[in-house]
C-alpha cells in the first residue's frame, strides 16, 4: 500500500456507537428514530431523530429510561436506553 492509501484507512472516522444515557447529561440520540413513550413499553407521545437531544434524569426501568425530550415533543417521557451518542 502507499503511504496515501495507507493514511487514509488510518484516519477514516469510527462509526458512532451507541450507548447508554448518563443520568444528569443531555445526550444525543444515535439512533434514526427513538419512540418518546409514557411509560416503559407504553404509548408513543413523540419521537427523536439522530441529531436531536434527551436530559437522561432517571429511574431506569426495563430497559427504558425516564427523561426530557427536547425538540418538538418538547416533555418528559421514556425511551428505550442504550441508543445515544
Amino acid at each position: 500500500m502507499t503511504a496515501g492509501v495507507l493514511a487514509g484507512i488510518v484516519a477514516a472516522p469510527a462509526p458512532a456507537q451507541a450507548a447508554n444515557g448518563t443520568i444528569g447529561q443531555r445526550e444525543t440520540v444515535c439512533a434514526s428514530d427513538l419512540f418518546v413513550r409514557t411509560q416503559p413499553n407504553g404509548a408513543w407521545m413523540g419521537t427523536l431523530y439522530q441529531g436531536q437531544t434527551f436530559l437522561v434524569e432517571g429511574p431506569r426501568s426495563g430497559g427504558y429510561v425516564y427523561g426530557f425530550a427536547y425538540g418538538y415533543i418538547n416533555r418528559r417521557g421514556w425511551v428505550q436506553d442504550g441508543w445515544f451518542c
